[in-house]
């Protein structure tokens, strides 16, 4: 299934702070949250948008994943940016301050606490590059 026919019916979901979407997933601080045109976010998602997280058009997260613009347990904090088209797999945490790369997909159970290019394919605990992507693999 491709991204036309997937998100033909998309709209943009009602998000209450602190409250499951009708889809799952949570978001704390939402005014902080900018959501972009046919994203997909799994059941059971959280996304901590204190210092902003920006979630661009076409992004996936899988369910089960940690989006957190602020840790209490290092003190870290940070505006996160996942870019167009991005793939995020599930169970996988994104720590405060990073930025996935447009077109970049990021393995299940992976914990990214650094920025991830364009175009690649990362995956771990620490997550890390294994492999880039050609043009070929682009929407």
């Amino acid at each position: 299934m491709n991204k036309d026919t997937r998100f033909t019916d998309w709209e943009y979901p009602k998000i209450q702070d602190g409250k499951p979407t009708k889809y799952n997933w949570i978001v704390q601080h939402k005014d902080n949250l900018e959501l972009g045109y046919k994203t997909d976010i799994g059941a059971f998602s959280y996304i901590n948008a204190k210092y902003g997280v920006i979630i661009e058009d076409f992004v996936q997260i899988g369910s089960h994943c940690s989006v957190y613009s602020v840790s209490t347990i290092d003190n870290k904090q940070g505006r996160v940016r996942l870019k167009k088209n991005c793939k995020i797999g599930s169970h996988s945490v994104i720590m405060p301050g990073v930025t996935v790369g447009e077109n970049a997909v990021v393995g299940a159970c992976s914990f990214v606490s650094v920025d991830i290019p364009d175009n690649v394919v990362v995956a771990g605990v620490p997550a890390k590059v294994i492999k880039h992507t050609d043009d070929t693999e682009k929407n």
